[in-house]
C-alpha cells in the first residue's frame, strides 16, 4: 500500500507489510538509539498485524488485508516545558475523538440520502472504543514511552471484515455498515488529520481541556454519557450506575445506583447496560 495522502500528514510514515504489534515496533524505535529519527507525529501502519494487543491484556486479531493497525508517536510539549503528567490521560480520549470523527465522515459520505435508509450512530465509548450503532469498529491502546518522553497511540480499525471475520458478536466493520470497501488511505488520512488538529489545539491552550475545546468535543461524541453502565474496576469490584460526565482529567463520573454518590473512574472496563 502506498498511502499517498496519509504520508503527507505524518512527520515520518512507515508502512509494514506485516508486524507483530505496531505499538511494539514504534515504542522500540522511538526509545532506542535512533529515537531522534522518530519525531512527533511519526506513524507506523500495517494491514497484517499478527500479535495485536488491546486494553486489559486482550488480543486483537483480524484477517490480513481487512483491517488497519495504526500506531502514532506523540511527543507533546508546552511552550513552558514538559506536559504535566495528569494531562497525558486526555490523549486516549483525544485519539478516540479523532477516530470517531474520521469514522463518522466515512459513514456519512456513504449515505445515499434516501429517507428509508437507516441512520447510523457513530459514537465514542469511554475511554477509547469507537462504536457504530453500538458495535465496535475501532479500539485504541495508548502506551507511554519508557522514558516518558512521549506516548504511542495504537489503533485497530475494522475496514472490510465480513460477518464471518468478526472477532466478537459485538463487533462490526466499515464495509458491513456502508456496503462498500472503504479506501484505507482516505480513512487513515481523516484520522491523522483529526488527531493532529486536536493535539495542536490542546497543546496551544496549555493542555487545558476546557480552553482548548477538547472537553466539549469528547463530551459531545461520547455515547457513554447519559447511559446506564457497569464498570469493572481494578481489584474486581463492579460499579453500576449512570455515566453523567467527565471530570477535568478525563475521568468518567458515574452516579452510583445504590447510594447516588458520584465516583470518578480513571480506569475500568465499561459495559453499556440496556434494560
Amino acid at each position: 500500500m502506498e498511502f499517498p495522502i496519509s504520508r503527507g500528514i505524518g512527520a515520518r510514515f512507515e508502512y509494514l507489510p506485516e508486524a507483530g504489534s505496531t505499538n511494539d515496533v514504534l515504542v522500540t524505535a522511538a526509545s532506542g538509539p535512533d529515537a531522534a529519527e522518530w519525531p512527533d507525529l511519526s506513524v507506523i501502519v500495517t494491514d497484517n498485524q499478527t500479535s495485536g494487543r488491546g486494553r486489559l491484556g486482550r488480543t486483537w486479531l483480524a484477517p490480513s488485508g481487512k483491517s488497519l493497525a495504526i500506531s502514532v508517536l506523540l511527543r507533546p510539549r508546552l511552550e513552558t516545558g514538559p506536559l504535566p503528567p495528569n494531562r497525558f490521560g486526555w490523549f486516549p480520549l483525544l485519539a478516540g475523538a479523532a477516530m470517531t470523527l474520521a469514522v463518522r465522515s466515512v459513514v456519512q459520505a456513504a449515505a445515499t440520502g434516501d429517507e428509508d435508509e437507516p441512520r447510523h450512530e457513530v459514537a465514542l465509548k469511554w475511554p477509547n472504543d469507537v462504536l457504530i450503532d453500538g458495535y465496535k469498529v475501532s479500539g485504541i491502546l495508548s502506551e507511554l514511552l519508557p522514558d516518558a518522553s512521549g506516548l504511542c497511540i495504537g489503533t485497530g480499525l475494522n475496514l472490510a471484515l465480513d460477518e464471518h471475520d468478526l472477532p466478537t458478536l459485538t463487533s462490526t466493520s466499515l464495509m458491513l455498515v456502508t456496503g462498500a470497501v472503504p479506501d484505507p488511505d482516505a480513512v487513515l488520512a481523516a484520522y491523522l488529520t483529526q488527531l493532529r488538529t486536536l493535539t495542536t489545539n490542546f497543546l496551544a491552550a496549555g493542555a487545558d481541556p476546557v480552553a482548548s475545546g477538547l472537553h466539549a468535543e469528547v463530551t459531545a461524541l461520547c455515547g457513554t454519557l447519559g447511559t446506564a453502565v457497569r464498570v469493572e474496576l481494578p481489584g474486581g469490584h463492579d460499579l453500576v450506575g449512570t455515566a453523567v460526565g467527565l471530570d477535568p482529567d478525563g475521568r468518567l463520573i458515574v452516579e452510583d445506583q445504590t447510594n447516588g454518590e458520584l465516583q470518578a473512574v480513571a480506569a475500568g472496563d465499561v459495559t453499556h447496560l440496556r434494560y
